[in-house]
C-alpha cells in the first residue's frame, strides 16, 4: 500500500466549481502515466515486440474527457469531504476507470471498423500499419484486429491491477469492489445488446409501423434506451459515482444501525442522478456522431451513419421521416461507402424528421430529472457543486 503523507503535507483542496480543471486532469494523467511506466519494466523482458503495445496504450490513455475518474473522485467528496492524505490513492483508483474505458473503446473500434479515435488512428489501424511497415506475412487487417483485441484485454486487466495497487485501505476497497464488478459486467453485456441491435434488419426495427403509431415508436425507443443504459449510462456516470461514494462510506452508518431504510439510500439516490445524466451524455454523443465537427470530436463527421448505429436519434428519425426519407435511411444507414454528399442527405432527413429536436428535448428532460434528484440528496456542499458542474459538462458539450 502507498504510504500516506503526514498531515502537515495534506494537499490543498481541489476546486469543486471546476471539477475537471487542469489540476485534476493532470493528476489523473500522471497516475496513468506512472502506472504504465511501471508496466514497461514488466513487458521489457518479454521481448521488444511488445514496445508498440506499450506506445499505443500510452497514446490512447493520454487524452479524453476524464469524466469517469471525475465522477468517482467527486462522488467520494460528496459523501466524505476532502480526502486529504488519501488523495493520491483515491486519484489512482479513479484513474483506473480510465483504463477500463479505453479498453472498451479499443474493442468498440474493432467491432465498428472505425478509423479514428481521439483524432488518432484507432488501435487496430495502428497495428495494421505496423504489419505493413515491417513487411510481415499474412493479412494486415487480421493482424490489426488481433492486436487491438489483445490490447483491449490487457487494458482491462491493467485497470484491475491499477485499482488494487492504488493504495486504498482494504476496508475502503472492499466497499467499492462490488460496484466495479457490476460495472464491468454491465458495459460488456450492454455492448452485446448493441451488437444485437445493429444485427437486426431495417424492416424489423419498427415492425409494421405506420405514421403516428406511437406504440411502435415507443418500443423502438425502449430498445435503444436499454442499450444506452447498460452500454453507456451506467459505466460513464452511475457506477463511477456510486463507486466513489462507496469508498467514502455512503450508507455505512445507516446500514449498521437498521439494515433496512425507511428512506431511499444515498447509493440509490446517486444512481437516480447518475443514470439520467449518463443517458443524456450518450444522447449528446449520438447527436455528435451524426452532426459533430470532426476537428473537435476526433472522429469523421457522420461516422455513426456509416456504421449503422441504431441509436435513439435513428429511432426518432425513422418514426418521423416521410416515406421517401425513411426509405433513404433504411437503404443507406450502415453504408460504409457513404461520401460527404450521402452523409449530408441523411443529416437532412434526420433534421427534417424532427429527430434532432426530439433528442435535444430528451437530453433536457433527463438533465432536469437528474438535477431534481441531486438537489434533495444529503451530500456535502462541495460534492453538490462539483456534481452539478460535471452534469453540465457531460451533456452541454461539443466533443
Amino acid at each position: 500500500m502507498t504510504p500516506l503523507v503526514p498531515p502537515s503535507l495534506d494537499p490543498a483542496p481541489l476546486d469543486p466549481t471546476t471539477p475537471l480543471n487542469a489540476d485534476f486532469t493532470d493528476a489523473i494523467s500522471a497516475a496513468i502515466g506512472n502506472f504504465l511506466d511501471g508496466q514497461t519494466e514488466v513487458l521489457k523482458p518479454l521481448g521488444a515486440e511488445l514496445d508498440p503495445v506499450q506506445r499505443i496504450a500510452a497514446d490512447l490513455t493520454g487524452g479524453g474527457k476524464r469524466l469517469r475518474p471525475a465522477f468517482c473522485y467527486w462522488g467520494y467528496v460528496a459523501v466524505a469531504g476532502e480526502p486529504g492524505r488519501l488523495r493520491p490513492a483515491l486519484l489512482s483508483a479513479a484513474a483506473s476507470l480510465e483504463l477500463l474505458h479505453v479498453s472498451a473503446l479499443v474493442h468498440d473500434d474493432v467491432m465498428d471498423s472505425s478509423d479514428l479515435r481521439r483524432g488518432l488512428p484507432a488501435a487496430h489501424r495502428r497495428f495494421e500499419r505496423l504489419h505493413d511497415d515491417l513487411g510481415w506475412v499474412g493479412d494486415p487487417t487480421t493482424f490489426g484486429r488481433a492486436g487491438a483485441i489483445l490490447l483491449g484485454d490487457l487494458l482491462l486487466m491493467w485497470s484491475m491491477q491499477m485499482l488494487h495497487q492504488a493504495g486504498l485501505p482494504l476496508e475502503m476497497l472492499d466497499r467499492g469492489l462490488p460496484i466495479i464488478e457490476s460495472m464491468r459486467t454491465e458495459v460488456t453485456a450492454g455492448q452485446f445488446l448493441d451488437v444485437v441491435a445493429q444485427a437486426r434488419d431495417h424492416a424489423s426495427y419498427l415492425p409494421g409501423r405506420t405514421a403516428g403509431d406511437d406504440a411502435e415508436l415507443q418500443k423502438a425507443l425502449d430498445e435503444a434506451a436499454r442499450v444506452v443504459e447498460y452500454k453507456s449510462a451506467r459505466y460513464t456516470v452511475r457506477r463511477p459515482l456510486q463507486f466513489g461514494a462507496a469508498l467514502g462510506g455512503a450508507d455505512d452508518a445507516a446500514d449498521q444501525q437498521s439494515g433496512v431504510h425507511d428512506q431511499i439510500r444515498l447509493h440509490d439516490q446517486l444512481g437516480a442522478f447518475g443514470s439520467p445524466i449518463g443517458r443524456a451524455f450518450q444522447y449528446r454523443d449520438d447527436l455528435l456522431g451524426v452532426f459533430g465537427d470532426s476537428a473537435v470530436t476526433g472522429k469523421p463527421s457522420g461516422d455513426d451513419l456509416r456504421e449503422g448505429k441504431r441509436t435513439v436519434l435513428v429511432a426518432q428519425a425513422l418514426a418521423g421521416a416521410d416515406p421517401a426519407g425513411r426509405r433513404l435511411l433504411e437503404s443507406q444507414l450502415g453504408n460504409k461507402d457513404l461520401d460527404a454528399d450521402g452523409i449530408a442527405g441523411l443529416q437532412q432527413v434526420i433534421t427534417e424528421s424532427g429527430a434532432r429536436e426530439a433528442v435535444e428535448k430528451m437530453i433536457d428532460h433527463d438533465y432536469s430529472e437528474a438535477m431534481t434528484v441531486l438537489a434533495d440528496a444529503p451530500i456535502t456542499d462541495a460534492g453538490r457543486t462539483a456534481l452539478t458542474a460535471l452534469a453540465s459538462a457531460a451533456v452541454r458539450r461539443s466533443f
